[in-house]
């Protein structure tokens, strides 16, 4: 049996789709391994958001009382994506991280929990936030912002008569060089 030669463009265009093959079954084998990668996160610009968000909540609640501790932007663990979750199955990373702004003012009277949940919860359906839970306590409501994906809740707690408000924003990739330890944008106290 004779073979037929190839000639040589034929064999440049076989081993260039090859490489291509190649290079395809990598990137595939890395976005399987590693899953969809995070979005860049600016700590300074996530914290002014929740910042802004929390001192709306607050203003509108027109409580009697103001939150008993100094509020902190918090971070939050991450998990791994793709296969690679369940090498990391028990720990997060440490290259990013979610963020969460919490405040509470206790021995609100219900009428003026339920009035301030009206006026939150009217104001953030106007400016094109999705409801996403309801009931999270006596009356509770969870609130997600469509492009950002961040998100408020706002809770009132019969027994202590506690107002609990929790502003959230999704997991980010962290600039090189932060420290959540030492980050000052991360204090809020009501004006």
């Amino acid at each position: 049996m004779s073979s037929v030669p190839r000639s040589r463009p034929a064999r440049a265009i076989l081993w260039f789709a090859c490489g291509l093959l190649a290079v395809g079954a990598g990137v595939a084998g890395h976005r399987v391994w590693n899953g969809t990668p995070y979005p860049a996160s600016d700590p300074d610009r996530v914290a002014a958001r929740l910042k802004v968000e929390a001192q709306r909540v607050y203003d509108e609640a027109a409580l009697p009382g103001i939150p008993a501790a100094p509020s902190r932007v918090e971070t939050g663990t991450c998990s791994y994506r793709g296969l690679r979750s369940i090498a990391h199955i028990d720990r997060g990373r440490r290259d990013v991280r979610s963020f969460e702004l919490s405040w509470r003012v206790t021995n609100v009277p219900e009428a003026t929990a339920r009035s301030a949940q009206d006026r939150t919860r009217l104001r953030l359906a106007r400016h094109g936030w999705k409801l996403t839970s309801e009931n999270i306590s006596d009356r509770g409501f969870r609130f997600e912002h469509p492009e950002t994906g961040d998100k408020v809740d706002v809770d009132w707690y019969r027994p202590t008569g506690t107002f609990a408000v929790s502003a959230y924003a999704p997991c980010g990739k962290l600039p090189d060089g932060f420290s959540e330890y030492d980050w000052p944008k991360a204090d809020w106290a009501p004006e």
